[in-house]
């Protein structure tokens, strides 16, 4: 219930991401004979999301959240930097994930900047994703993977403006518009760490679940939110005014926010006395 509650207030603009994540975690959880690990890909342009939601479903899991000593978080550039190392990283993710499932069965794994990892590397944990009972003697069927990624999101802003330029809401955007063409879009990208991956090939992310580009009206609602969120009294011209500053695509519609609702943050620092 609070995984719902807390992406209906704080996600902004993801009819999509909202419905297919409640479902997959709520259904994941409460499923006491999985055949598999939990895997979600989750795709889009920077500051659509993403992280947010990684963080929320932590949140609605484990007490400490992303603090949680049983959530383990990789960001490519800082844990992978150096393509000549692969093979060593390859049997690190290996050790880290054996080791922290043995502890805890319901471990969550978070995986950043997947669009930054060294292909292959990725394809490393495939025995933990796939459909075994038992990996000598470790069962991972109740464990959590999520992907984080920029690639694909060409490929989602293109259905997006096909909507918009046809007169249709982004709310009829469904799931089966976007998740086929997402995944071999993924799949062909070679600045992908999905390239030609495995664990597309063999089908077992079971979710890509796309994030919009973000429109104005988004942009507004981040910095109202965030500006509650310091204990302010909104103010509307403020709102316009950072939002206003956003740059937006593309350049002859200026439709959605090129940064989401990344700087929102940093913007707010400007405008008030924190």
């Amino acid at each position: 219930a609070a995984l719902q509650e807390n992406l209906d207030k704080k996600l902004f603009g993801q009819h999509l991401v909202s419905k297919v994540v409640v479902k997959a975690v709520r259904g994941f959880l409460n499923n006491t004979n999985a055949k598999k690990p939990l895997a979600l890909s989750l795709h889009g342009w920077t500051g659509t999301g993403k992280n947010f939601v990684s963080k929320i479903v932590a949140e609605s899991i484990y007490k400490r959240g992303l603090q949680s000593k049983y959530v383990h978080q990789f960001v490519a550039t800082l844990h992978f930097p150096h393509a000549q190392n692969i093979n060593l990283y390859k049997d690190q993710l290996q050790s880290w994930i054996r080791g922290n499932v043995s502890i805890c069965p319901r471990s969550l794994f978070i995986f950043d900047e997947m669009d930054k990892m060294h292909a292959g590397l990725i394809d490393s944990i495939k025995p933990f994703l796939d459909y075994y009972e038992l990996l000598d003697g470790v069962s991972y069927r109740q464990a959590i993977f999520i992907f984080l990624s920029n690639a694909g999101a060409e490929k989602i802003t293109e259905v997006a403006l096909d909507f918009w330029r046809n007169g249709r809401t982004r709310e009829d955007i469904q799931l089966t518009d976007i998740q086929n063409a997402l995944s071999v879009s993924v799949f062909n990208n070679k600045n992908s760490g999905f390239w030609h991956s495995t664990l597309i090939d063999r089908n077992l992310i079971d979710y890509f679940i796309p994030f919009l580009p973000l429109e104005y009206k988004h942009v507004k609602m981040c910095v109202r939110v965030e500006i509650e969120s310091r204990g302010y009294t909104v103010d509307e011209d403020i709102v316009s005014r950072i939002a206003d500053e956003m740059t937006y695509f593309p350049r002859e519609e200026r439709i959605y926010s090129d940064k989401g609702c990344k700087t929102v943050d940093a913007k707010l620092d400007y405008y008030y006395d924190f």
